[in-house]
């Protein structure tokens, strides 16, 4: 066989048997055997939700809230949180699991609702993404909200918070969304989800250079 033949055969992916190295209550750890495109069985440690409902790829959503108010410029509604795995503060935008029953839609509504106390609107849904595919199978779906700030239940919104939950909102100026970050960040020790700095980076590009691709700084 030619070496073009040789290097044009591959083998399809595919798992081959996952074990369980340990469970708690909201994650098990498991050990993932696989075969590789070139037909090597090689093994992965891999972090899975044990609360993904039936009939669901998605474990959870993520809320881009746009809060629209006259006479004040549309805010992204953040919340801001210590997360005990970074051992620090986070900025992210609202999330939460997807309870039984639930679409992504109505988990949406119900989380914006409970760590933020506003009332929104859903005008677009995105595919079911993933988070850390090199660690975990952790999906989620970020669902767009709209938010009638001038609305009297958004005028002085109450969080719903659960016991043990301690958010903080902020409110971002979306024409100003990455420089606001850029001085939390000076400001405070905080870190960035990831999914927040790329949606400001694009906002920027957005507002202020569409034509161009901005270059960080170094």
């Amino acid at each position: 066989m030619s070496k073009p033949e040789e290097a044009n055969m591959t083998t399809t992916p595919h798992i081959v048997k996952e074990e369980l190295m340990a469970a708690g209550k909201w994650v098990k750890l498991d050990r993932t055997t696989y075969v590789d495109p070139a037909g090597n069985t090689r093994t992965w440690e891999s972090v899975k939700r044990t609360t993904r409902q039936r009939n669901t790829e998605t474990d959870g959503v993520g809320i881009i809230a746009l809060l629209k108010r006259t006479l004040h410029k549309d805010c992204m509604v953040m919340v801001k949180q210590f997360r005990p795995p970074m051992g620090c503060c986070t900025l992210e935008f609202p999330a939460g699991l997807i309870d039984e029953g639930e679409n992504a839609e109505a988990a949406a509504l119900r989380e914006l609702k409970e760590e933020t106390g506003y009332k929104g609107e859903v005008v677009g849904v995105t595919p079911v993404t993933c988070l850390d595919p090199g660690l975990s199978n952790c999906t989620t779906q970020m669902v767009l909200v709209n938010i009638n700030g001038d609305d009297m239940e958004n005028i002085n919104p109450t969080q719903q918070l659960g016991d043990g939950e301690f958010v903080e909102v902020i409110l971002l100026p979306l024409d100003e969304f990455q420089t606001k970050i850029d001085d939390l960040l000076q400001k405070e020790k905080i870190v960035v989800d990831a999914k927040v700095y790329i949606f400001a980076m694009g906002m920027a590009q957005a507002f202020f250079k569409p034509m161009e691709l901005r270059i960080l700084k170094q």
